[in-house]
Parts: C-alpha cells; structure tokens; sequence
C-alpha cells in the first residue's frame, strides 16, 4: 500500500488511516507500536473525535491520570509523546505542547 505523507511522515489526509496503515507506517519508521503505544493511539483518536483538535500533552496526560509533566509519557515515547500518537494515530500535526 502507497501512503501519502508529508514530510514528517503525517498523513496527507487523515481518513486514509487505519490499524493496517498505522502498523504499514511504523514499520517504514523502524518504530514498534506495542499495546501501551496502542492505547495511547485509540484514546487519542477518541479525544480528537469528540473535539476536533489533537490534545495538548498535559490534557491527555490527565486523562491516564499522570501528573502534569506526563513522565510516563515521555518515558514510553522518548521526546514528542503527542506528535508520535498523532501521527501513528493518522491525526493532524499537533501544535503548541506537544
């Protein structure tokens, strides 16, 4: 399966995303989606869903019932937790904190 990315490895267009595509674009990136990785993924998605816009670090972090700085988080995904959930998660680019 051909994806349309952008250059940072985002999907042009968010409804091409699926599990399939999520797993397709990992595996180009040399990054493992674990099942942690993975249900960070789908509460992010619901998230976007229900308002459209990705959440900020701190908001999601909240959601797992972590503290502000979203150790956790930053433990998991090394740096940049939010753009590596979007971008597996086939959501738009986040911006501010990430």
């Amino acid at each position: 399966m051909d994806l349309n990315r952008d250059g940072d490895g985002f999907l042009v267009n968010t409804n091409d995303w699926s599990e399939e595509v999520m797993n397709q674009m990992a595996d180009a990136d040399g990054f493992v989606i674990t099942e942690e990785i993975k249900t960070y993924i789908d509460k992010a998605r619901e998230m976007y869903n229900a308002t459209g816009t990705v959440p900020a670090v701190r908001n999601f972090a909240k959601e797992f019932g972590m503290d502000r700085k979203a150790s956790k988080l930053y433990e998991v995904f090394e740096s940049g937790p939010m753009k590596k959930i979007a971008k597996y998660g086939g959501l738009p680019k986040p911006t501010g904190c990430v």
